[in-house]
């Protein structure tokens, strides 16, 4: 089995905090509105990202990026609030393990959203797995 790219361990990383938000975001939400943990836990993210960015040199003025740029930035972060929206209310009022696979079917959407809009072409084997994660994600999800 061939070994993968970079990109693979950034996934795994990815899924690693992934995991983590869904833990820390449930024992945190206690007590709390869930879009004001939203808002928390966003503003927490703009200050660390800020400070990264700053830090490793990467800043460019945002003003000299393309409108297709800013569009799909913008309509992805529109996106993205929504997310944590949803998600943060699920966590409230649903159990962490419950909520996190169905919020995993995500995986399934980005295929075929990848294969209606972006012009990807999974094999057999990829639409394989991928029908397997929905299946998983179906079956936890509605567990006795």
């Amino acid at each position: 089995m061939a070994i993968p790219n970079g990109w693979f361990y950034w996934a795994v990383l990815s899924a690693i905090f992934a995991a983590l938000t869904a833990i820390f975001a449930k024992i945190g939400i206690q007590g709390v509105d869930s879009d004001l943990a939203t808002l928390i836990r966003t503003a927490i993210i703009i200050i660390v990202l800020s400070v990264f960015v700053a830090y490793t040199g990467k800043w460019s003025n945002p003003l000299e990026l393309s409108s297709k740029t800013w569009l799909f930035l913008g309509l992805s972060g529109l996106a993205t609030g929504a997310s944590w929206v949803c998600y943060f209310r699920a966590l409230k009022i649903g159990d962490a393990s419950k909520v996190a696979p169905v919020d995993k079917l995500s995986l399934v959407l980005v295929a075929v959203f990848a294969f209606t809009f972006l012009g990807e072409r999974p094999s057999l084997r990829d639409w394989s797995g991928i029908a397997m994660v929905a299946g998983g994600v179906l079956l936890l999800a509605f567990r006795r």
